[in-house]
């Protein structure tokens, strides 16, 4: 049977990983956070000393998750998108988050300066959305509110309705 390649991506802090663990536990899909897989296989090409953070080696990680992608039923959360294939998802979900919640979520993780003020302003001009816009096939980018836990319900059934109708028309 056929499942459906799903890309969650947006701002860090708008909800991707509780929205993708909780979608592939409802979906029986697999779910894949590309921060973990890429801290727990050493997929990186140097640090950041400006955001104090590891930088991510996109050969590697696309090498790592090739034949994974090629069998379906995957669920891909990470922050950037335009270095994925095009060809790997049938529907990428672009979370988009209000200024005021998101920048209480990133303090609570611990940013700050730069790297805080750089991720609200990464919302607020639109950058994953753009991203994804130019990376995909228009017709498969959708923006989700991503604020309170009834978006992230609504979300979760909207998610769960197209896996399904996605499933009826390609099975």
């Amino acid at each position: 049977m056929k499942r459906p390649n799903i890309l969650l991506t947006g701002t860090p802090g708008v909800g991707k990983t509780t929205l993708g663990k909780e979608l592939a536990a409802r979906a029986g899909l697999m779910y894949i956070n590309v921060g973990d897989l890429a801290k727990e296989g050493e997929l990186y090409e140097g640090f950041d000393e400006e955001y104090e953070c590891p930088i991510l080696d996109e050969d590697r990680v696309i090498d790592e998750l090739e034949d994974k992608m090629s069998e379906g039923g995957i669920i891909v959360d990470y922050h950037g998108c335009d270095f994925f294939p095009e060809r790997w998802f049938h529907i990428v979900f672009v979370l988009r988050t209000e200024n005021s919640f998101l920048y209480d979520r990133l303090e609570s993780r611990g940013y700050k300066g730069k790297k805080l003020q750089d991720n609200i302003q990464c919302e607020i001009f639109q950058t994953i959305y753009e991203e994804a816009m130019l990376s995909y096939k228009e017709e498969i980018v959708h923006q989700l509110p991503s604020n309170t836990p009834e978006d992230l319900e609504r979300n979760l059934d909207q998610i769960t309705q197209w896996i399904e109708q996605w499933m009826k028309d390609n099975n």
